[in-house]
């Protein structure tokens, strides 16, 4: 008999289905694998982790990550930003740095060795969102600070087919159709196709996204294997950021103007081919392998004010084209122990090849944006290439133990080497001249993570749990391939940090609360400058990070439930000197983060039944921001309305869905391609979508 005939013994079965389970659990099970890389309750794991299922989701109408994770405790994600209108810049802890959280996509980091692919992500297809708030050191090659976000997606054998159609103001609209393909002895596959185009009040602005997905599962060789295949077309016409003058955002640029060229444009291409292999090895053993590789491209034109006046040239653009090759290699061993306890330990490998050739020029646009110039009266100034590679090379033990009845401890540590050469060259066409440099970093540095639960009351299903970390954290500096061509590797980030909490589950688990405390000690964080009117990095001394989170969920009824999060947020310089550009230093210990409120707030309602009228109702508070590391410059706090109505049937469902229904305009993001630049929150969005299940 062909060995993918073969019939799975009892045991092997139940290990393959707890690898499935660890991809993609029913939607009743109540289990994490963020922060364990195994099916786990998350009131054992101490740290603050939230699940997000596709049964909430679509009642929510969210079909983004901003809306996916609006009500969140401890997370504010801003649309939008330098990655275009499909992007997003998510904040956690206080911190809005594009590298300080990791994305994971079905256990591989979604955009490798570089930075987030926000703009890349669709949602369709997702089983469940798992966000975990805090540093994840120990079991992913590319590590983050301060919060993970995993996509996972179901499982082949449980899709099922579908079709979306919708349609909305500013010219958006889209199509999704998920099938499940007809399926051999052993193997399951299905196919995601979907289509989306989202228009904005801004001038010259949106986005159409095409995204596939197939994927497969075969049982075979007493074991799984798994292959998918994703690819994703991106045009966005990019919005531009609006100019602060002093203290505050200038009134003498209307509120929707695009100062880019004539025709800008950011496009992004992305094919992702994912492959794996899961068994028993006997006993209670458990072997799973990934790879993972992944080729994207992105063609920018694109360019901002940098002097908010009619002096010729006001503003500043750069033609670029960036080439990335990204490699994702994990092998890990699992052991039940039995008694509560659980051993993982595994090695993985994260290359990455990143190269950006363009230049850059100078123009004149209106402050109101109007008539701007075309691209081919605009030839570059310049010839600039950066060529960066990354090699991240990790050994990783994870462990939990049950060490008494109320008792649950766990630590792990990894060992990581991160490679990292840098060559750069700017040809200068008016005088000729030639700059090139090169650069190469090798750390090699232990991380690692330790943290106990306790259950301090418990009866029947309901429980209190007290947790308490600890968390050592290393990643490589951000990479710039930009048109800064700076051959400097900056220096690592390190931090450490603590945090303290309680999670509690009361009436028959229908109301779940959680309390958090977290203090993180930052070095070495990677911020925008400007240098010759071009966008850089550089590292930023030391920070500290502390705070406390609160969130309520309360399953009223069958029908009904509410989410309540508040979250207090202190981020601030403890010493860094910088340079404003009056040949002086100035000391910012002390000094706020820009852009990182003190106070966030979400409130929530959800009324779901079965079959009829559906509703839900959303409140967010962001509170007041410095725009700027000196302080002198503050921006007031703003909520925001979003709202939903539709009907739902055993086959199909309708739904009529508001975003920023107060239609409100703050700034939400800074930009790095140039100083005292921001993205405001997109105006109101009304959209109609009907879906049907078959």
């Amino acid at each position: 008999m062909a060995l993918s005939h073969r019939p799975l013994t009892s045991l092997s079965l139940l290990l393959s289905a707890s690898v499935l389970l660890a991809q993609a659990p029913a939607p009743s099970a109540n289990v994490e694998v963020t922060a364990t890389r195994f099916p786990e309750d998350p009131g054992k794991v101490p740290a603050s982790i939230t699940i997000l299922t596709a049964k909430e989701l679509a009642e929510r109408g969210a079909t983004d990550l901003r809306s996916a994770l609006s009500l969140l405790a401890g997370v504010s994600i801003a649309p939008g930003g330098d990655g275009g209108p499909a992007s997003s810049v998510p904040e956690f802890w206080g911190l809005k740095e594009f590298d300080a959280f990791l994305l994971v996509v079905d256990g591989v980091p979604w955009g490798g060795a570089f930075n987030p692919a926000l703009s890349t992500l669709s949602l369709e297809g997702v089983e469940r969102i798992e966000v975990q708030r805090g540093a994840a050191p120990v079991l992913y090659g590319a590590t983050s600070f301060v919060g993970v976000i995993q996509i996972i997606r179901g499982v082949p054998a449980d899709a099922q087919g579908s079709l979306r159609l919708s349609g909305g103001t500013h010219g958006s609209g889209g199509a999704a159709l998920t099938l499940r393909l007809p399926s051999g002895p052993g193997l399951d596959s299905s196919l995601i196709l979907d289509h989306d185009k989202q228009g904005f009040a801004d001038a010259r602005t949106d986005f159409q996204r095409d995204h596939l997905l197939w994927r497969n599962r075969l049982q075979a060789l007493d074991g799984v294997f798994r292959f998918d295949l994703e690819g994703t077309r991106l045009d966005q016409s990019p919005a531009s950021p609006f100019p602060r003058v002093g203290k505050a955002l200038t009134t003498l640029v209307p509120l929707d103007a695009n100062h880019n060229p004539a025709g800008a444009f950011l496009q992004d291409r992305r094919v992702t081919l994912s492959t794996g292999y899961d068994r028993s090895l006997g006993g209670s053993t458990l072997w799973s392998t990934t790879l993972s590789v992944s080729r994207s491209s992105q063609d920018v034109f694109r360019g901002f004010l940098v002097d908010v006046s009619t002096t010729d040239p006001n503003a500043h653009g750069f033609r670029e084209r960036l080439d990335f090759t990204d490699v994702y290699f994990d092998s890990h061993l699992t052991w039940d122990l039995g008694s509560g306890s659980k051993v993982v330990a595994g090695l993985d490998h994260l290359h990455g090849q990143g190269t950006g050739t363009g230049g850059d020029f100078d123009y004149v646009v209106n402050l109101d944006g109007r008539n701007p110039p075309s691209g081919a009266t605009l030839p570059n100034q310049a010839a600039i290439r950066v060529d960066d590679q990354r090699d991240f090379s990790g050994l990783y033990v994870f462990g939990q133990w049950q060490a008494a009845p109320r008792l649950v401890v766990e630590a792990g540590l990894r060992l990581t080497r991160a490679k990292e050469t840098r060559q750069t060259s700017t040809l200068d066409f008016e005088s000729g001249s030639l700059d090139q440099g090169q650069d190469a970093r090798t750390t090699t540095r232990l991380s690692g993570s330790a943290g106990a639960t306790w259950t301090a009351w418990s009866a029947g299903e309901d429980r209190v749990n007290v947790f308490a970390g600890l968390r050592s954290t290393f990643k490589p500096a951000a990479v710039d391939l930009g048109l800064d061509s700076e051959a400097q590797i900056l220096k690592p980030e390190t931090a450490t940090s603590y945090d303290l909490g309680l999670k509690a589950e009361l009436l028959g688990r229908r109301l779940q609360l959680e309390l958090s405390t977290f203090l993180m000690d930052f070095q070495n964080l990677v911020v925008p400058q400007t240098v010759g009117g071009l966008p850089s990095l550089t590292n930023a001394g030391t920070e500290r990070f502390q705070g406390a989170e609160f969130s309520a969920v309360f399953r009223c009824s069958g029908d009904v439930s509410t989410r309540l999060a508040y979250s207090y947020h202190d981020a601030r310089f403890r010493d860094y000197a910088k340079d404003f550009g009056d040949g002086s230093l100035t000391q910012l210990a002390g000094k706020r983060l820009e852009m990182s409120p003190y106070h966030l707030g979400a409130l929530g309602i959800t009324y779901a039944p079965a079959r009829g009228f559906t509703a839900h109702a959303e409140a967010n508070y962001v509170g007041s921001v410095m725009l700027n590391q000196r302080n002198t410059a503050p921006s007031g706090g703003y909520t925001t309305l979003a709202a939903g109505l539709g009907w739902r049937e055993k086959a199909w469902d309708l739904r009529l869905s508001g975003q920023n229904l107060t239609d409100r305009r703050p700034p939400v993001s800074e930009s790095e391609l140039g100083d005292a630049q921001y993205y405001l929150l997109p105006g109101r969005q009304v959209s109609l979508a009907v879906h049907y299940r078959f």
